[in-house]
């Protein structure tokens, strides 16, 4: 009994919740070191632009937290204490950036609502309900910023020609490679289905209420305009010679390529990926790269300790 007891004891003895505070802090360290040098040069860039401008996109970079507590509230029927939902989604955007994209946002808000009483089933559902909203609004902002402006990229700059039928065969080639997977696993097919039914499920419910529905399209929309908006005033602050429309086509479309690109907050990628979008969209390399430099420091870097001290300060009140 003695033997048995021990490994309890031992266990019980170990500060497991004052780990997890410290941990996001000692996970902020190891990405800053992974990419101090493009710190240095973002801060660099920072120096030179013009500040009204930059206060702008701090400005619309703080909304999107709040854009994101509202599509959370409206995915679940549950009310959610608002103070804890929007010290939620600041927290969740830091770990977000340590963990693979999504990972770190979705176990973060699961956990949240789990502890406010929502069911495990309804959770992961409106998880899935956010994601597929958020999805669907960043895609039709796009085509409708597309239709409005089919200039906005050149296309033959992100994608030459000769090269669109190998994409689109590889594309079509891995849609039906996960549909015949789902479909010939038999765990796989009926753990994917009753998920998809409880998704269902939690959005008739949630669009039976005006409000919740509202709250969930409304977010969706408003988040990544203000990631957009906040790019645009970067660039403004440095004097990039692309209007803000086309900046916005190219964050979106940046963003919606590297959306499966399995990177923490999508650090490297998303930057990549930016560059190339602006300068397809008419923007010098030098200068697009600086613009990407600075808009990343101010959403990512900037809010990152905090983020962190406030996803350990969340764990060690038990919010999460």
């Amino acid at each position: 009994m003695s033997a048995v007891r021990l490994p309890q004891r031992l266990a019980g003895r170990v500060p497991v919740r004052q780990i997890l505070c410290l941990l996001p802090l000692a996970l902020v360290a190891v990405v800053a070191v992974q990419h101090w040098s493009v710190l240095v040069e973002g801060f660099k860039q920072l120096a030179s632009a013009e500040w009204p401008w930059l206060v702008a996109a701090a400005g619309a970079t703080c909304l999107t937290w709040v854009a994101a507590a509202f599509t959370r509230q409206g995915a679940v029927m549950q009310r959610l204490p608002v103070r804890r939902l929007l010290a939620t989604q600041f927290a969740a955007g830091a770990a977000n950036h340590l963990l693979p994209t999504g990972l770190g946002a979705g176990a973060v808000n699961l956990r949240f609502m789990t502890v406010c009483g929502v069911p495990l089933a309804s959770s992961s559902a409106a998880i899935a309900l956010y994601l597929l909203a958020e999805s669907i609004t960043r895609t039709g902002l796009l085509v409708a910023l597309l239709i409005a402006f089919p200039h906005a990229l050149r296309l033959g700059t992100l994608l030459p020609a000769p090269a669109v039928g190998p994409v689109l065969i590889g594309v079509v080639a891995a849609v039906c490679v996960a549909l015949a997977v789902v479909l010939l696993v038999r765990r796989l097919r009926t753990a994917v289905f009753s998920f998809l039914r409880a998704a269902l499920g939690e959005a008739r419910t949630v669009h039976s209420r005006p409000s919740r529905a509202i709250a969930l399209w409304g977010g969706s929309l408003a988040f990544p305009a203000l990631q957009a908006a906040g790019l645009a005033a970067v660039g403004r602050a440095l004097d990039l010679p692309v209007p803000p429309a086309h900046m916005a086509v190219a964050y979106l479309a940046a963003t919606i390529a590297v959306a499966a690109v399995p990177t923490p907050g999508g650090i490297g990628s998303v930057e990549a990926a930016l560059i190339v979008t602006l300068v397809a969209a008419g923007a010098p390399v030098a200068l697009a790269t600086a613009v990407v430099l600075a808009y990343r420091i101010i959403t990512v870097w900037v809010p990152l300790v905090p983020g962190a001290l406030t996803l350990g300060a969340l764990v060690r009140l038990k919010v999460i």
